[in-house]
C-alpha cells in the first residue's frame, strides 16, 4: 500500500465515521439517545477508530520502513560488487598486458612479477568480496573480523580500537565506510613496507564520527605507483559520498595517516 492511499486515508476516514454517526444519530437514534449521550458516544468511538487506524497505519508504516531498508542494503551491497569486479577485471587485465609484453621479450623476472601481481589482485578481491556488509550482525564485528584476517595476510601488527554504536551507520554508510578501510589497508600491504598499522574509529550518539587509519611504512612517495594513487582516489572517492572531511599525511614518525571526520550538525567541511 503506497502512501498515497495512507494520505487519503487519513484525510477522508475522520470526517466519514462522524458524519456517518451524526446522520444516523439525527435520522434514526433521536427519541433512543439524548444529545449529551450521543456525544460522549461519539467521542468514545471516534477515539477508538482513531487508536485503531493509527495503530494500523503506523504498522504498514514500519513494515515498509523495513523493506525500504532491506532494500538499500541489498543495493549497496550490489553496487559494491560491481565495483569490485571491475576493479579486479580492470587490474588483471593491465596485468596480464604486461606479462604479455615481458614473455614477448623474453624477461622472465618482470613476468613473475606480472604473475605475483595477478596473484595478489585475485587474493585481495576474495577476501573483499567475503566482507562484505551483508555478513555478520554488525559493523564492529565485522571489522574485527576482517582485521584479524587482515593481520593473517599482511603479517602487519595491527592496533584498533572500534566503538560504535549499534545501527549507528546505514547500510550503504557502512558499504562506504567499510571500502575506505579495506582500500586504505590494501595500500599498507601492498605500498608502505610497514611493520605496524592502527585503526581508531569511532562514533557519538550526537552524529559525529570519526576514522583514523595510521601505518609507519614509508610514508606517501610523491613519486607513488598509478596503482596507489587510484587507491587513495577511492579512498577520497568514498569519503565524499559519506560526507566526511579526510585528510592525508605523513606521520611525524614516518609512515601515513589518514584522518575522516563527520559531525551531523555540519562540522565536516
Amino acid at each position: 500500500m503506497s502512501y498515497r492511499v495512507f494520505y487519503w486515508l487519513t484525510v477522508l476516514l475522520p470526517p466519514i465515521v462522524i458524519g456517518g454517526f451524526e446522520f444516523i444519530r439525527h435520522d434514526f437514534l433521536l427519541p433512543y439517545l439524548s444529545m449529551e449521550a450521543g456525544n460522549v458516544y461519539m467521542t468514545i468511538l471516534t477515539l477508538l477508530l482513531s487508536f485503531l487506524f493509527a495503530t494500523w497505519m503506523f504498522r504498514k508504516i514500519d513494515r515498509m520502513n523495513a523493506k525500504i531498508v532491506e532494500e538499500q542494503a541489498r543495493r549497496a551491497v550490489y553496487e559494491e560488487r560491481e565495483r569490485l569486479a571491475r576493479e579486479l577485471h580492470d587490474g588483471i587485465a593491465q596485468s596480464l598486458f604486461f606479462l604479455n609484453v615481458k614473455l614477448k621479450q623474453g624477461q622472465l623476472e618482470d613476468a613473475r612479477g606480472a604473475v605475483s601481481a595477478i596473484d595478489n589482485h585475485v587474493r585481495q578481491a576474495i577476501f573483499n568480496l567475503r566482507s562484505l556488509p551483508e555478513e555478520g550482525s554488525t559493523l564492529a564485528q565485522r571489522l574485527e573480523k576482517w582485521l584479524v584476517q587482515w593481520y593473517s595476510l599482511s603479517g602487519v601488527d595491527l592496533t584498533h580500537e572500534i566503538d560504535v554504536p549499534d545501527g549507528f551507520f546505514s547500510p550503504a554508510e557502512e558499504v562506504q565506510l567499510f571500502g575506505v578501510i579495506q582500500e586504505t589497508f590494501a595500500n599498507i600491504q601492498k605500498h608502505a613496507e610497514a611493520k605496524h598499522a592502527w585503526l581508531t574509529l569511532k562514533a557519538e550518539p550526537t552524529g559525529t564520527w570519526f576514522l583514523a587509519i595510521e601505518d609507519d611504512g614509508v610514508g606517501i612517495n610523491p613519486e607513488c605507483s598509478q596503482a596507489n594513487k587510484y587507491g587513495l582516489k577511492m579512498v577520497k572517492e568514498r569519503a565524499k559520498q559519506l560526507g566526511s572531511s579526510i585528510e592525508i599525511a605523513l606521520r611525524r614518525n614516518g609512515g601515513t595517516s589518514i584522518r575522516l571526520a563527520f559531525d551531523r550538525g555540519g562540522n565536516h567541511t
